[in-house]
């Protein structure tokens, strides 16, 4: 396990391989964990493979830690700007001020990597994140990198725990709308729950990641 500042996820060299319309870019069924690098900020958060109705799944839980998973791979989003997945709380955070540094913990969250220049600070990720509030703003910079990163709360606590959610974000629409920019591919993507701020506890679960047509 490799530790990082909070800044380095969005400031790591990628490596660069192509995905056809509509595969799954996560893997989980076919290929496991083997492609994924964790990236350690503060403790470790423990991702595991988990069967439930003979679809595969990532649990994640985490006990005042900050980890995560890296896949590497572009994607090019003028062919496929679809992302898709599901996910599900198993164990929820209360209420934070998620614009704050104390705040900055997510139950569930996935990180989109693009790159914005030659230079590792012009790298910018856009983060979906499972906010814990009632209400967030639609929208707002993450409060560790305000410049590289912003946070898009797809779900927040309304929606509770122990249920599958299906998502389906058009990526390259909402990077423009964040970024100010149209990207036309991204470099890699990480899936993160996190609390090392909070210091408390938070469980949640992933399906398979897939990037389509739109």
């Amino acid at each position: 396990m490799i530790r990082y500042s909070r800044l380095a996820l969005v400031a790591i060299v990628l490596l660069m391989v192509q995905i056809v319309a509509g595969e799954s870019y996560s893997g989980f069924a076919q290929s496991g964990l083997n492609e994924w690098e964790p990236i350690e900020f503060e403790g470790e958060t423990r991702y595991e493979l988990m069967n439930e109705g003979n679809v595969t799944v990532l649990k994640a839980s985490s006990n005042a830690s900050a980890s995560g998973l890296v896949k590497k791979q572009t994607v090019d989003l003028r062919k496929t700007p679809i992302l898709e997945w599901r996910w599900r709380l198993d164990q929820a955070l209360p209420a934070r001020e998620e614009q704050s540094k104390k705040g900055d913990d997510y139950a569930a969250r996935i990180y989109v990597i693009v790159k914005d220049g030659w230079f590792f600070w012009q790298t910018k990720a856009l983060n979906y994140v499972w906010s814990s509030r009632d209400n967030p703003p639609s929208s707002w910079p993450n409060a560790f990198a305000p410049d590289n990163a912003r946070m898009l709360p797809v779900r927040n606590a309304q929606h509770g725990s122990g249920q599958w959610f299906a998502e389906r974000r058009n990526v390259r629409e909402d990077l423009k709308q964040l970024f100010g920019k149209t990207y036309d591919e991204i470099e890699a993507i990480a899936i993160m729950t996190d609390t090392d701020n909070s210091g408390l506890s938070a469980q949640a679960s992933y399906g398979e990641l897939i990037f389509s047509e739109e």
